[in-house]
């Protein structure tokens, strides 16, 4: 037997919530059918939205962008969004620990040598 649809007139109200937490447990545990005549929704349109993410332009040394893209093969996810993953770990790392070891002694990334495999013979 197919269950009935409720009338205009049998819709529950939908409470209010405090939080976004609050409003999830709900959700989880009672059906929408019972609060929204879904068809009657719309499709909403938010043209004006921004992105939330912003363009660089960002130079790489060639070796270090072809491990890169290499990796992300093996996962088979886009070299971009690895690097992006990469780089919220790290931020998100800096942020609970603070500055790496090498920073505070003094030796940061940048003093690094190249690996010697990774150079190129063609340029000189």
């Amino acid at each position: 037997m197919r269950k009935q649809r409720r009338k205009k007139a049998e819709r529950k109200a939908v409470p209010t919530f405090r939080t976004e937490r609050e409003e999830r447990a709900f959700w989880e545990t009672h059906d929408t059918a019972d609060y929204v005549d879904w068809r009657r929704a719309a499709v909403g349109r938010f043209s004006n939205l921004k992105p939330s993410t912003t363009t660089i332009s960002l130079r790489l040394p060639a070796p270090l962008l072809a491990d890169l893209k290499t990796l992300a093969n093996k996962r088979d996810v886009p070299y971009q969004s690895l690097l992006k993953v990469y780089l919220a770990e790290r931020v998100t790392a800096e942020h609970r620990h603070g500055a790496p070891r090498s920073q505070r002694s003094g030796r940061g990334l940048a003093s690094r040598p190249p690996r010697a495999a990774a150079r190129s013979t063609t340029n000189p």
